[in-house]
């Protein structure tokens, strides 16, 4: 009888040097960035019930939090604010004054080793909880883009290193990048939220910027889950109206888009790692119904494996820790 022919796939994983000898992707700190949520107030650090671990923070506890960022080796932060006043049109997200500018420039005093992306939308200071101006119970998308570039020039006046627009209006990127040039900030990139679907990963967040819609969604300006071409499309819109950076929101249930999206534009992709995916992954490490660790060092290398560049994450400080002690 003749000996059956086959590969020896095995002979490559046969010790632990062997293995990370041929590795293909390797997840680094580097690739981290970290979402911040600061807060109106004083003294003030409030877990998120629904993301153990994730704070919002005051102005008064924002050094410690740079601290141990730097300390970690995390290059980059995600800056959302959370206001104690909103109003109908947003205005605390274009205040020179506002949460998130007093926040950039304090971080900017303290040191220049952490890039600032400052998150460009309204749905933190509008008390309908909408991202942009309401017209007949709907967002008006060409009234509330003056407002978004009017955020972003504050912004980058205040020292934001990249603006990363996520209201998902049509021809905001075309638009910030005008307002960016005029304002004198050509040399500040946009990440833009090119594809961000309207998800129910989106929970715990809603909490932790106190940004939940007032009445109806979000689902005339996000986009539906059940779309590929869709994605493809507002990629390439924000590519040609002047995106550096192309984000995917969420990305655990999306890895097909990111792979799609970095096949077919030759910019830094970045994944959106959310609150759900994070809320998920904690509830059932609590439970001690998984191994945490390997869990989410398994899912960032497979979003890094699909095609991301960078990812958006909770998890950074702990993978931060993980990969410092491996």
């Amino acid at each position: 009888m003749t000996k059956a022919q086959f590969d020896r796939h095995r002979r490559l994983r046969n010790s632990s040097v062997m293995r990370r000898f041929v590795r293909e992707t390797d997840l680094k700190v580097d690739d981290l960035v970290y979402p911040l949520f600061v807060v109106e107030g004083e003294n003030i650090k409030n877990e998120v019930s629904s993301m153990p671990g994730v704070f919002q923070v005051s102005l008064d506890h924002l050094d410690d939090e740079i601290d141990e960022l730097l300390s970690l080796g995390i290059p980059s932060i995600l800056l959302f604010g959370v206001p104690t006043e909103k109003d109908e049109v947003g205005s605390g997200a274009y205040d020179r004054n506002g949460i998130v500018q007093l926040a950039i420039r304090q971080i900017k005093q303290k040191t220049d080793q952490l890039l600032v992306v400052a998150d460009t939308c309204l749905c933190e200071y509008t008390s309908h909880g909408h991202c942009g101006v309401i017209e007949n119970q709907d967002v008006d998308n060409d009234k509330s883009l003056p407002l978004h570039v009017k955020t972003a020039v504050m912004q980058a006046e205040a020292g934001a290193d990249i603006i990363a627009p996520s209201n998902m209006m049509d021809g905001f990127v075309s638009n910030i990048r005008q307002g960016l040039d005029e304002a004198g900030f050509k040399h500040i990139p946009i990440m833009s939220y090119a594809v961000k679907y309207a998800s129910a990963f989106y929970g715990p967040f809603r909490d932790a910027a106190e940004s939940t819609p007032q009445f109806g969604d979000r689902k005339t300006y996000q986009m539906d889950p059940a779309n590929r071409l869709e994605a493809m499309r507002e990629a390439a819109s924000d590519i040609e109206e002047g995106a550096d950076f192309l984000i995917v929101k969420p990305a655990l249930s999306y890895m097909d888009i990111i792979r799609e999206v970095k096949n077919q534009h030759p910019v830094p992709v970045v994944a959106y790692n959310v609150s759900g995916e994070y809320a998920m992954v904690k509830a059932a490490s609590l439970k001690g119904w998984i191994d945490e660790q390997a869990i989410v060092l398994e899912k960032l290398t497979a979003m890094k494996r699909a095609g991301a560049d960078i990812i958006i994450t909770y998890f950074a400080k702990d993978v931060a820790k993980w990969l410092q002690n491996k």
